[in-house]
């Protein structure tokens, strides 16, 4: 099971869609701003209600058989359905090499985001605004050296705070059915995986006005991604 966990604090959702290889990343940064637009719930908080455990299940059976599956579906869904980030993190998971949980949840109060072209903003529990600026791209980013590729984004506003920067990751709703991203007032520190104020966290989205089958696939996807290695070791046992 460790090797599983392992996996995913690896790879996260692993972003189907890598960066473009453009000579223009700031044009690229600017697409993906228009290809996320919406407002966004959080992903866990979706995928991981009960009513959808039997997608997890079938989808885990698929990769590792039916014996294994419920053990494998309850490690992936809490994979990412840490509570603790930053220094609480690091104090409790230390390097990860002993496993750990990834925070995947909205921080600072915010409950939905709403990506509107350039400008986001934060909405708390009750509908109320949190925050609202706008961004422009920055320069491109990368997490986890290499591994995980996005774009920078940074706002001019000086009571921005910990929204001051956001880190995108190239996912969108067309693509890979959520968006990753991180947001914070220390741009280096938001290129990091597991030290400093952002260790082992990394918020997921999924549209506010989803269908089903938009969940579905979201599941479905992490599900594919993150067992590859067991679904092609279990075809390897049945030839």
């Amino acid at each position: 099971m460790k090797k599983i966990l392992a996996v995913i604090l690896c790879t996260m959702l692993v972003s189907a869609i890598p960066v473009a290889a453009e000579e223009d990343p700031a044009a690229d940064a600017a697409e993906l701003l228009e290809n996320v637009r919406g407002t966004y719930d959080e992903l866990f908080a979706v995928t991981n209600a009960e009513e959808y455990d039997q997608i997890w299940l079938d989808n885990c059976a698929a990769a590792a058989g039916e014996e294994m599956a419920p053990q494998i579906a309850e490690a992936l869904k809490t994979a990412c359905a840490g509570t603790l980030y930053g220094q609480d993190a690091i104090d409790a998971y230390g390097d990860g090499s002993e496993g750990a949980q990834f925070d995947c949840f909205f921080i600072n109060g915010v409950s939905q985001f709403v990506f509107d072209g350039n400008t986001i903003s934060g909405l708390d529990e009750n509908g109320e605004e949190v925050f609202s600026h706008e961004y422009t791209f920055a320069r491109e980013a990368s997490l986890m050296e290499g591994l995980m590729d996005g774009y920078l984004y940074e706002t001019e506003d000086e009571d921005a705070g910990e929204f001051k920067y956001f880190f995108l990751l190239p996912d969108t709703p067309s693509t890979t059915y959520h968006i990753e991203f991180r947001y914070g007032s220390d741009a280096d520190a938001l290129e990091k995986y597991n030290e400093g104020p952002y260790a082992y966290w990394l918020a997921a989205g999924i549209l506010a006005d989803r269908d089903e089958q938009m969940v579905e696939d979201v599941i479905s996807l992490f599900c594919e991604e993150n067992l590859a290695e067991m679904e092609e070791g279990t075809a390897d046992e049945a030839a």
